[in-house]
């Protein structure tokens, strides 16, 4: 008969798998939360315990030779990403890793490797690449909709200025760039079809951490033109409008999609300011992270392609690269 079901380990008790990603996985039908490591085992049971997982580890190692796990959740701090994914792959797992996936081109090329030599399967955890309102979103650009796509304008931001966070330690990949710039970057490039052909980046670190606070960055399409500005010290908020040459589409809420509420998207054909040609599309209840989780994992027991590929994860390092080199240099960059 079949596997049903994919059991997961995860690695670590971030918040985001603690708070997010593993209850989401839990209510899945192709999901099973088997075991979680923690290097402070007494913080791993208590996890394990809240989140009714039934095994421990004491260490990421162990949790990786236990034969009862066919895939691994990665939510570890940014560096981490990459050195225990090839660990996971080369212990015959499949592995779902938190955004983003590398720190590099070149690391990201390392686990392209590590994916070809190991035959197991490896995806970058953008839920965001596979939520229903993007998935509309995108299909109402192809029909036409808001005519030819020509710009996308995203705004993505939080405040944080705790030194303690590791989103605040440049030495584990923290700043805006990479935590959430990389959001207006993939989804850029999944609702243009293309890449930019160059790229320009202005950046402010914080003088402190050494990391980027406030972010922006325009990126040259053959189409079109994306433009945004992230930030990690700026006041929470999140839209994302994409601009056509007869109509814009407006996320309400782009990234951090909520799952006990519909999502909302306002589609505008522009005939006055005052929005009364503003048509309101609703997409139902879901929680992107459970989708995701359950996409992944019937790649898995179908053994068919994951919905996104780490080729796609290469590209938009690139991109990312390209906006640290632009700031840089003070002039545009290709990625």
């Amino acid at each position: 008969m079949r596997q049903r079901r994919v059991r997961w380990g995860v690695l670590g008790a971030a918040r985001i798998a603690a708070k997010k990603v593993i209850p989401a996985m839990q209510g899945g039908a192709h999901c099973e939360i088997v075991g979680l490591a923690s290097r402070e085992r007494a913080k791993g049971e208590l996890a394990a315990r809240q989140l009714g997982i039934p095994k421990t580890y004491g260490s990421y190692e162990e949790l990786l030779v236990d034969p009862e796990l066919d895939a691994v959740y990665n939510p570890l701090p940014n560096h981490l990403h990459v050195p225990w994914s090839i660990r996971a792959l080369e212990s015959g797992k499949h592995v779902l890793c938190e955004k983003p996936i590398a720190l590099s081109v070149a690391e990201v090329e390392t686990l392209i490797a590590a994916r070809d030599r190991t035959g197991r399967k490896i995806q970058e955890a953008f839920m965001v690449r596979t939520h229903p309102q993007w998935l509309g979103v995108r299909d109402l650009v192809r029909s036409g909709r808001i005519g030819e796509l020509r710009s996308i304008v995203s705004y993505f931001a939080y405040f944080n200025d705790d030194p303690a966070n590791v989103r605040n330690v440049a030495a584990f990949g923290g700043g805006a760039l990479l935590d959430i710039g990389c959001y207006p970057i993939t989804i850029s490039r999944f609702l243009f079809g293309e890449e930019p052909q160059r790229v320009s980046g202005l950046v402010d670190r914080d003088p402190r951490f050494g990391v980027d606070r406030v972010t922006s960055a325009v990126l040259e399409f053959p189409s079109g033109q994306a433009v945004f500005t992230v930030g990690t010290q700026l006041v929470h908020g999140q839209r994302v409008e994409v601009l056509g040459t007869r109509g814009r589409i407006e996320v309400e809420i782009p990234f951090n999609a909520p799952n006990d509420r519909p999502c909302r998207v306002f589609v505008d054909d522009g005939r006055d300011v005052f929005g009364s040609g503003i048509e309101t599309l609703t997409f139902g209840t879901c929680d992107q992270y459970q989708v995701q989780g359950e996409l992944f994992s019937r790649a898995i027991l179908e053994d068919a392609p994951v919905p996104i590929p780490l080729e796609d994860a290469l590209a938009n390092m690139r991109v990312i690269e390209a906006v640290f080199r632009s700031a840089e240099s003070g002039g545009w960059a290709r990625p």
